[in-house]
């Protein structure tokens, strides 16, 4: 089966950077997705460089198999130009859900190629919604408009919640930016599935608009736009900076200088004027 030109090179380049990742502690630290390094450090590198690094070997095959599971046709479709302009852009509406979700968690941290992914596959379902969707690997088939609902379903869910140790942010976004773009480069294609478009972009929009509106959706439980509900800690306050020196201090007054990373030591001489 032939594979696409794109999504060989990506996994190339992807596999290669998450060796680099997972060999150097202090790679992955400085190329991953973190709140205070794009806030406050303004790397705003990190946005796309953690959608090349994961957490293990396990989790970047998971990214790889969806990518290759529909980014062949796409690319016939599309041509290379559009296709890595796709792949991109959803990697970048995933990162800037996430941010914005997570502007308040400081030490907010994450890897993965899922938001790109992601996008890769709702720009699949938006333009071929009729085709059933299978994964490399495994011989059964969906059909696209359950798939794509119970991916919203499920990423919205873990959103409001905050389960699990996943990115349900980076996959909404990765998704809202892959069906936008899909509709930009292939509209007569995709506008050929208005039903789809609308069983996918509104109750992702809606609820991006909410969020944005209404932030104590994300911190009450059973919170749809009234005042009841427990509130949970998703938005913990961004600790002062004197804080923040403060609990570095206090570690190394317990465990040594030689225990902080690379980012608190920065911080400290931030601090002290070295920087």
């Amino acid at each position: 089966m032939q594979e696409s030109a794109v999504a060989t090179v990506l996994l190339i380049l992807t596999g290669l950077v998450t060796f680099q990742g997972l060999r150097r502690e202090e790679y992955q630290e400085r190329y991953a997705f973190d709140i205070d390094g794009i806030l406050v450090g303004k790397q705003y590198d990190r946005m796309i460089s953690s959608g090349f690094l994961h957490a293990n070997w396990i989790h970047f095959a998971f990214n790889m198999i969806g990518l290759l599971s529909f980014a062949m046709t796409l690319e016939l479709v599309l041509g290379v130009p559009k296709m890595i302009l796709l792949y991109f852009g959803s990697l970048i509406g995933g990162s800037l859900l996430s941010l914005y979700v997570h502007r308040n968690h400081a030490n907010y941290r994450a890897v993965g190629a899922s938001g790109a992914v992601s996008g890769i596959l709702f720009a699949s379902i938006i333009l071929f919604p009729d085709k059933g969707i299978s994964f490399v690997g495994l011989d059964v088939e969906f059909p696209r408009w359950f798939m794509a609902i119970l991916f919203i379903v499920i990423s919205i869910w873990g959103i409001k919640t905050g389960g699990g140790n996943i990115g349900h942010d980076a996959h909404l976004g990765g998704a809202f930016a892959g069906i936008l773009l899909a509709m930009g480069l292939a509209p007569d294609l995709a506008f050929n599935n208005i039903w789809i478009i609308a069983l996918t972009l509104l109750p992702i929009g809606v609820f991006i608009l909410l969020i944005i509106r209404d932030p104590a959706v994300l911190m009450i439980e059973n919170y749809w736009g009234n005042s009841g509900g427990k509130i949970v800690q998703m938005n913990k306050p961004r600790p002062s900076k004197i804080q923040t020196i403060d609990d570095i201090l206090d570690k190394i007054n317990k465990e040594g200088i030689d225990s902080l990373t690379k980012k608190e030591k920065k911080l400290l001489d931030d601090f002290n004027g070295k920087g």
